[in-house]
Order: structure tokens, then C-alpha cells, then sequence
């Protein structure tokens, strides 16, 4: 009797794949990062593993110019999960992999960046070794770098940090303001790179200036990075929240003195004060 295809907690069938047939040997799950959207940069393995794949179960913030790297014959199952749109919960995901694996097969978990920058991989990662499934990781690049501008800068940005932009979904399903210290975001000399903070801008922004941060620090969003219908918008950190209003799309928020060199053109005022922090200070 040929195995069932596994079932979601409803009972309804979740996949059906090569007409129930059985494989001898357990197959493997890989946990590949696609980057920022540029298929340009995807790595090498990244792009073997993906050209190998029996199964691409990916994020919807994968574009398709990277999906379509993938063999004509590859199942495609999208999980997106963007703010309150989720085709299937973790736990779903997690499952999804697992069986499949159990069927033989070569199973891409693809995700927009990188698997271990907010992207849950490794819960992906600990569920299939609690299923004594093998599973292979793949860094992606992330999108802080490639948004295009310094992350650091001699003499104005010593560390970087990324945070999360909103916490954990409550009991109405809405995410809510992440739990962070300020204090320490605040600090000068250091660039703030917030994924997924477009709706708590006005949030983040207020906190930062309350635990010490300039209104006048030099902040960018970045929406769609990479990408061609990629779109930047250089503000401070008291316009944030105004300038976030009208984005719409995936974005970054950078916030920090670095990120200053983006608006060098239409601010000369900028090199100015690059130049003279520079001098005054190592890398």
C-alpha cells in the first residue's frame, strides 16, 4: 500500500506528489537563502541546490525570476507570510518539510534573504532534526546589505545592528511593538538597520528620540531592495514616520549617521560632516 500524503490538523490533504510513490531513501531538506530579489545575487550553491530541488516550498517575497531557476517539473508551494496574510502557520511549514523529506525527496525551503535573519530558520532547521530529517543551510544575502548604503563608516559608524521591527502576533492575530533597548539603539556612532517596521515607524521613530537619538540623525528606507522597481527614500529620523506613510512595499528602515552618504548629492552638508567625523575618528 503506497504512503498517504500528510494531513494538516483539519484533516484535509495538504500535497499529493508522484501519484503516492514510494522512495527508499529518506530524502533532504535544504534551507536556502534567495537573497534580496536580484537572481544576480544568489549564490553559486544556492542556485545548485535550487536546480536540484523536487519541491521549492518558498516565501512569497521570492520573486520569480528566482523561482523560475528552478526545474520546469518542481513542485512550487508558496507559505507566504506577509503581516496578517498566512497561507500556512510555522508549525504547518514545519510538518510540510518534514514529510516530504520523508518521501525521498529533494526539498528547497527557499526564503527572501537569509534563512537566520528573521526568517524562522531555525525553527525549520530544529524541526527537522527532532525528525532526524538531514538538512543542509544556504546563506542568502540579507537586505540590509543590499540596500545600497554604509552600514558602517570610519569615524561615524562603528557597529550595526538589525532588529525586528514588530513582535510576536498577539491574541487578535495583529502584531505588536517590539520589545527592544532603546537605550542602547540610541547610542551615536552606530547605524539601526528595522526589518519589517514600516507600520510601527511612527513607534520606533518616538522611542529612539526619547532614549536620546537626534531627531536630526540621517535615516533611509529602502523599499524593494535590489530589485528594479527598488525605491529609496532619505529622510530623518524625526520624518520617519511622515516618510514611511507613503511606502507600501517590503522596506528597510536604516537610521544613523552612515547612512548620510545616500543623500550626499542632494545634501553637500552631509560630506561635510562625514568628512569632519572622520577625521576625528578610526574605524
Amino acid at each position: 500500500m503506497s504512503r498517504q500524503p500528510p494531513k494538516s490538523r483539519s484533516g484535509e490533504r495538504l500535497v499529493v506528489l508522484r501519484g503516492g510513490e514510494s522512495r527508499a531513501a529518506t530524502g533532504v531538506v535544504w534551507l536556502v537563502g534567495a537573497g534580496p530579489g536580484d537572481p544576480e545575487l544568489l549564490t553559486i550553491k544556492a542556485l545548485k541546490a535550487l536546480q536540484a530541488a523536487d519541491v521549492v516550498v518558498h516565501d512569497g517575497l521570492v520573486s520569480a525570476d528566482i523561482l523560475d531557476l528552478a526545474p520546469a517539473a518542481a513542485r512550487r508551494i508558496d507559505v507566504a507570510k506577509r503581516k496578517s496574510r498566512h497561507t500556512l502557520p510555522q508549525d504547518e511549514i514545519n510538518r510540510l518539510l518534514v514529510a516530504f523529506a520523508r518521501e525521498g525527496l529533494t526539498v528547497v525551503r527557499l526564503k527572501a534573504g537569509d534563512p537566520f535573519v528573521f526568517g524562522r530558520g531555525g525553527e525549520e532547521l530544529l524541526a527537522c532534526h527532532e525528525a532526524g530529517v538531514e538538512c543542509r543551510v544556504v546563506p542568502g544575502v540579507t537586505a540590509a546589505l543590499a540596500a545600497g548604503a554604509p552600514l558602517t563608516h570610519r569615524g561615524a559608524a562603528q557597529a550595526v545592528t538589525f532588529v525586528t521591527g514588530h513582535a510576536a502576533a498577539g491574541p487578535d492575530g495583529l502584531a505588536g511593538e517590539p520589545s527592544l533597548d532603546w537605550a542602547s539603539l540610541a547610542r551615536p556612532n552606530q547605524t539601526v538597520v528595522i526589518y519589517m517596521g514600516l507600520t510601527t515607524a511612527p513607534a520606533i521613530a518616538g522611542k529612539l528620540m526619547a532614549a536620546g537619538r537626534a531627531g536630526s540623525t540621517p535615516a533611509l528606507i529602502v523599499e524593494n531592495a535590489s530589485r528594479d522597481d527598488e525605491r529609496r527614500v532619505a529622510t530623518t529620523l524625526a520624518g520617519l514616520a511622515e516618510a514611511a506613510e507613503g511606502v507600501h512595499g517590503p522596506a528597510l528602515l536604516l537610521v544613523g549617521e552612515a547612512v548620510a552618504e545616500e543623500n550626499l548629492v542632494r545634501r553637500p552638508e552631509a560630506l561635510e560632516l562625514l568628512a569632519a567625523q572622520a577625521a576625528g575618528g578610526v574605524a
